[in-house]
């Protein structure tokens, strides 16, 4: 796949894919809206000290690298599990940094977030473990996975790839959380709020990043008694 690398409003690096017209972040800003849909509105809403985040597209992997910070911040434990289908090459991630947001330190787990082999769990710090599958989430044995506490689900747009989007993913994934986990998602689609509902989710519209009105938080309540 053919990807270029263009900064975004606030400044931060994403990738574009010409042939399908589309950015892995948001061009009004890659880091803003990491931090407003997956941190503020995911991350930081888990009131767990331990946690298991499973992300749907791992992509450039910045919403890992800020997770990875944040836990730092936050002293909770995580392993973090990113699917891919296509990952980035040595030459494409070398070419991207965001120490002007994470600091210096960043660059080191930046690579190690590429660097380290597929398919095995590896230990970036002492409260933060990484695991990446290279997969097709359409075939992907989503039982293989432990309990999740969190969803960053951060597929190309509906419209880009639908097949990503449909209830059969919706619901293999609200079987894999454990009871008040928390799926965040950019997309904002009615569309996509009613195959999260009709799988179980109980879904909220949240104000969305720079040049997005609205994103999608969703919950699995714990079953009542």
């Amino acid at each position: 796949m053919q990807r270029e690398i263009k900064i975004t409003s606030d400044g931060s690096p994403t990738l574009y894919l010409p042939d399908i017209d589309e950015h892995f972040h948001s061009f009004k800003g890659a880091v803003q809206e990491t931090m407003h849909v997956f941190i503020n509105a995911g991350f930081n809403s888990i009131n767990k000290n331990e946690l298991t985040i499973l992300e749907i597209g791992l992509g450039t992997g910045l919403n890992a690298l800020a997770t990875f910070f944040e836990a730092q911040k936050s002293n909770k434990k995580v392993h973090y599990i990113g699917i891919e289908k296509y990952p980035l090459i040595e030459d494409e991630y070398k070419k991207i940094r965001f120490t002007q947001y994470f600091g210096l330190q960043s660059d080191t787990v930046f690579n190690q977030i590429h660097h380290l082999p597929w398919e095995k769990q590896h230990q970036l710090a002492n409260n933060f473990s990484l695991t990446k599958i290279k997969a097709d989430l359409t075939q992907f044995e989503f039982k293989t996975l432990p309990k999740i506490d969190l969803v960053y689900f951060d597929a190309f747009a509906p419209d880009k790839q639908p097949e990503l989007w449909m209830p059969i993913i919706f619901e293999q994934i609200f079987n894999l959380c454990d009871e008040n986990a928390v799926l965040t998602t950019y997309s904002a689609k009615g569309e996509i709020r009613r195959r999260l509902l009709s799988v179980g989710f109980e879904v909220q519209r949240l104000p969305g990043p720079p040049g997005k009105r609205e994103m999608i938080r969703a919950t699995k309540h714990t079953t009542a008694l």
